[in-house]
């Protein structure tokens, strides 16, 4: 696992990036599960799973979230809430 200079790193628990500034981005009748996603001071997304706030943090790159995006507009994701 690499640290980064900033002490940010994938996995670490989100817990230790704060409460504050965590977003879900939509709302809707989901049970209040969602992926909540939070901009950190260096440009970089956290991504946390709402009902587990103390579990782990996945960190992405502007350009990886931009791309991830990017391709659910595009409907490359759909297969992920097929029933």
């Amino acid at each position: 696992m690499t640290i980064a200079r900033s002490g940010v790193y994938n996995g670490m628990p989100a817990s230790a990036l704060g409460d504050h500034g965590w977003e879900c981005p939509w709302s809707g009748p989901n049970g209040g599960q969602c992926v909540e996603t939070k901009r950190l001071a260096d440009g970089r997304v956290a991504v946390r799973q709402s009902t587990d706030p103390d579990g782990p943090a996945l960190i992405y790159t502007p350009e990886e979230i931009t791309a991830f995006v990017t391709g659910v507009k595009r409907g490359l994701a759909d297969h992920l809430t097929a029933h």
